[in-house]
């Protein structure tokens, strides 16, 4: 085998640290976060699947960015988002608003659970043919920002869980049917980190994330991610009307 082959191969099957310390603490902030449900601290439940979202999205940059992508960080990685935005979410969630419920309560947590084992199992599956530019259904993070988002803004306004039970067991299946379905969600994989932009490009950035985020964090945030779930309804609906009128055109 030739020798640049073989490196190859030991890079693709081999564990490398640094992006799997990333990985290791978003499991830990989705473990962190289901522990402190527990004992009845939501505000930090929401606030640590959040983090957990930052360094999700850190992981993989980190592993491009210094060539130690790897078949076991792939895998480990699943497994963390599993945890920290299927399971985390689902737990958080019966317990701030469901728990009252009954068999609907839990029936509705372990809906968005499965479904986001199922989103995470078909991402996995269609790597290779998937559009890069769009996810198929919305993906495991922003399901999960939704949930947080949801608790921690109710509770900044002092609202408690089983005073909008409906609310919270609505946004739950929303959430988690949204995942498998086949409705297009912006990727961002198209950016460029390294390709200069215009200059109100960084100020309207420093504004959004050292003015508007500051002030009212919980409100920004769960508006943000509502905004990103409602997109992929508005590009479906976009797509279906642009498809209506190049049927109903007449060929030339």
């Amino acid at each position: 085998m030739p020798r640049f082959l073989l490196k190859s191969n030991l890079r693709r099957r081999g564990i490398y640290l640094l992006p799997n310390l990333f990985t290791t603490a978003a499991l830990f902030a989705g473990f962190y976060a289901i522990v402190q449900a527990i004992n009845g601290h939501f505000e930090h439940s929401a606030i640590s699947i959040f983090i957990a979202m930052v360094l999700d999205g850190l992981d993989g940059r980190v592993a491009r960015l210094t060539h130690t992508e790897s078949e076991f960080g792939a895998e480990y990685d699943s497994l963390s988002d599993m945890i920290s935005f299927g399971a985390a979410p689902a737990l958080v969630m019966y317990e701030w608003a469901l728990k009252d419920m009954g068999k609907l309560g839990w029936i509705a947590a372990f809906i968005y659970c499965a479904c986001a084992a199922l989103r995470l199992a078909r991402f996995n599956t269609n790597l290779e043919i998937a559009d890069k530019r769009f996810f198929q259904g919305l993906p495991t993070p922003a399901a999960a920002a939704l949930i947080a988002g949801l608790i921690w803004v109710t509770l900044d306004f002092q609202v408690k869980g089983t005073d909008i039970k409906w609310v919270a067991w609505g946004t739950t299946l929303f959430a988690g049917l949204t995942m498998v379905s086949s409705l297009p969600y912006y990727s961002g994989k198209e950016i460029n980190l390294r390709k200069s932009v215009p200059f109100v490009t960084i100020l309207l950035l420093a504004l959004f994330f050292f003015v508007l985020i500051p002030s009212q964090p919980p409100v920004v945030l769960f508006s943000l991610f509502l905004l990103y779930v409602l997109s992929g309804y508005v590009i479906w609906v976009w797509r279906m009307v642009k498809k209506r009128k190049n049927i109903k055109a007449p060929i030339a």
